[in-house]
């Protein structure tokens, strides 16, 4: 989840709102990478998961890592509740999830690096403690009724909102934990161009990366049960965006989509002012009920782009949302895999000609094949394990056009898992449910230790 977003003045023109995500267009030269991943943390010794306070809790570790390894702390009504360092964030999701959102960095190498970093870090204030942190998309055995929330003011607000909106909000809330990667666009032909292909192919990537078969310690049906969450709640603000292929589809398109979702808050002095339900376009026209005569900053119009949650999103970048979380491996190969297919014209191109000619029927079919089954996954004729093999050769192919060597290697190595994953047809699913009906004889404690970092 995002912070509260900071500067801006008033907002005097509608024209503005376009303005903002233009803003964020930069040169190739200029463009980077920005890797986010979120993790449980539980008690080494008991599997729960960890409280917000106590010796052994998530706030030992954000004072851990502030004390030894010079984070800077952000606080929210006293609270600690994230660190900061060199351009980097370590923020909470509202069920304690650990999140990292890096630096922005010129390739995968340095974002393997700083993910590398900072689960060496995590480990060393962590192990002590008894803690122990894992990659999975859902959390595999704890129930609703165990997680804490953490002390943030737009938490307290989302939650008895998606308890409302959908079925499964709240489980996206407290049991779910996602990779993601930040990437930058030159023009607005550009954004198009790369979220065209961002939405058609997140079913890929869902596949390639699911890892979320249990839930509440049993089998539930799903490879990706993360992903099906995101089936199942508030549809004003997630899915596939059909409005995106259209023709004339720009900046001003989907400043109206935004829009159109429904508000969750205003951040002021401090403090998250309730404005559930509530109306963007009413609040540039001072008539939002939460803060009568009042119209918004540019900084309430950030915030309001955070609470859109669709497969992909654009804010002055684009966000890649549709993947599990998983081991290290995966946490690099993700940024990897969107890179190689975003940041070279070639791979750009014929990912294009890939998607071109899919109708929004079976963008959403592949979206609801990849929760269910994986790479094993099809619609209407298309396959998703074939899909991953087209997909998986252009990445390479544009990784290693890019020629961003360390150490004489390219970046195409961090894509050996998903090569392998396709080869075998297998997801981290599969292979973790192959293990708790053969060696672990359903014996699902065994996955903590199994996925741990």
């Amino acid at each position: 989840m995002s912070i509260p977003q900071q500067g801006g003045g008033p907002i005097e023109r509608r024209e503005e709102l376009a303005d903002y995500i233009a803003s964020g267009e930069k040169p190739r030269d200029a463009w980077r990478i920005g890797t986010e991943h979120e993790k449980f943390g539980f008690l080494t010794d008991t599997l729960e998961p960890l409280p917000y306070e106590g010796q052994r809790s998530v706030l030992a570790m954000l004072e851990g890592l502030r004390d030894r390894f010079g984070w800077s702390e952000l606080r929210e009504n006293g609270h600690l509740i994230g660190l900061s360092r060199d351009g980097a964030n370590v923020s909470l999701e509202p069920g304690g999830q650990l999140e990292l959102s890096g630096a922005p960095l010129s390739d995968i190498h340095q974002t393997d690096a700083e993910t590398r970093q900072h689960l060496a870090e995590v480990r060393a204030v962590a192990e002590p403690l008894g803690i122990g942190f894992m990659g999975l998309g859902a959390a595999p055995v704890w129930r609703q009724d165990q997680m804490p929330m953490m002390p943030k003011g737009r938490y307290a607000l989302m939650t008895p909102y998606m308890q409302r909106v959908g079925t499964l909000g709240t489980q996206m809330m407290y049991r779910t934990c996602t990779v993601q990667v930040n990437l930058d666009f030159a023009s607005e032909s550009d954004m198009v161009q790369k979220l065209r292909i961002a939405l058609a192919l997140q079913p890929v990537a869902t596949a390639l990366f699911a890892s979320s078969p249990f839930l509440d310690g049993q089998v539930n049906g799903m490879k990706s049960w993360r992903a099906h969450i995101w089936q199942n709640l508030d549809a004003a603000r997630t899915g596939l965006l059909p409005f995106v292929f259209e023709d004339g589809f720009g900046y001003e398109r989907w400043v109206d989509y935004v829009l159109d979702v429904p508000m969750y808050f205003v951040y002021r002095d401090g403090q998250y002012i309730d404005a559930l339900g509530q109306s963007f376009r009413d609040f540039l026209n001072g008539r939002l009920p939460a803060l009568p005569g009042e119209i918004p900053t540019l900084s309430d119009w950030a915030d309001h782009m955070t609470t859109v949650f669709p497969e992909a999103r654009v804010k002055k970048y684009i966000e890649m949302r549709g993947a599990d979380a998983g081991p290290l491996s995966h946490l690099n190969a993700l940024p990897a895999l969107w890179v190689g297919l975003t940041y070279d014209q070639g791979a750009l191109d014929a990912a294009s000609d890939l998607i071109r000619g899919w109708s929004a029927e079976q963008r959403e079919g592949l979206r609801r094949a990849a929760a269910r089954d994986g790479l094993a996954g099809a619609y209407d004729g298309l396959r998703l394990r074939d899909l991953a093999a087209e997909v998986l050769a252009l990445a390479e192919a544009g990784l290693a056009a890019r020629g961003q060597l360390a150490g004489g290697a390219d970046e195409t190595g961090f894509l050996a898992v998903l090569r392998e994953r396709v080869e075998r047809g297998a997801t981290l699913a599969d292979d973790l449910l192959a293990k708790y009906h053969g060696e672990w004889q359903g014996d699902l404690s065994r996955i903590y230790a199994d996925t741990a970092y």
